[in-house]
């Protein structure tokens, strides 16, 4: 069995969607992918939210609480960040190093276990490619339903490098499921769902982000 393989469950979902369930080996094999710069690229990407204290935020598929960690300090303690991963052990694993201010808990981005218009702010990185392909959309669907009218959402997902030990790198953290046609499935996904699309890039060395609005009326 491989490492990729390893790391990842795809027992459950017949067509592309998988589970994480090894936090601590799934930290070391990110550092290594990330070379080095794996703060940097999140830093960058908890810039792009543009968060703001005492906003309410929620990170879907948000692994070992890595993205979590960085945004509790800007929301602050009137703040509250929560996570939400279908895995226990990742969850376990976020819910063990967090700030005050966040929480975590286990369920499935296509069926969010939260209230309509319950967050401020919605963020997602490197989760939407380990969902099933027939629950993506029903994923976006459900993040526009628990936003809040004039909420902020950001995707950010791997866009795939054209270096050949790079790209295997990244087929390692995230198994089969990747799909190279990630940046066009969420331009179509996030506006099909509802959303404004306010701005699109890239956060060097390996990511693209997608940022959006629900409309306020």
């Amino acid at each position: 069995m491989g490492i990729g393989r390893s790391l990842h469950d795809h027992a459950k979902h017949g067509d592309g969607g998988g589970v994480i369930n090894h936090p601590r080996a799934y930290e070391v094999l990110a550092e290594i992918g990330f070379i080095g710069r794996r703060r940097r690229v999140f830093a960058g990407l908890a810039a792009l939210t543009e968060i703001r204290p005492g906003e309410k935020i929620l990170d879907v598929g948000c692994g070992t609480g890595y993205l979590t960690h960085l945004l509790a300090p800007v929301t602050g303690p009137a703040g509250q960040v929560t996570g939400v991963d279908p895995s226990a052990s990742m969850v376990g694993h976020a819910g063990r190093h967090a700030p005050r201010n966040c929480s975590y808990q286990v369920g499935e981005g296509q069926d969010l276990p939260f209230p309509d218009a319950s967050f401020d702010v919605l963020v997602s990185t490197l989760a939407v490619h380990h969902m099933p392909s027939s629950a993506r959309a029903l994923a976006v669907q459900e993040m526009f339903r628990v936003l809040r009218p004039g909420g902020r959402l950001l995707i950010a997902e791997f866009h795939p490098p054209a270096n050949r030990l790079a790209a295997h790198l990244m087929s390692v953290l995230v198994g089969p499921a990747m799909r190279p046609s990630m940046p066009e499935l969420l331009a179509e996904l996030v506006p099909a769902a509802g959303f404004q699309v306010k701005d699109e890039g890239r956060v060097k060395p390996l990511m693209y982000y997608i940022k959006a609005v629900r409309p306020a009326a």
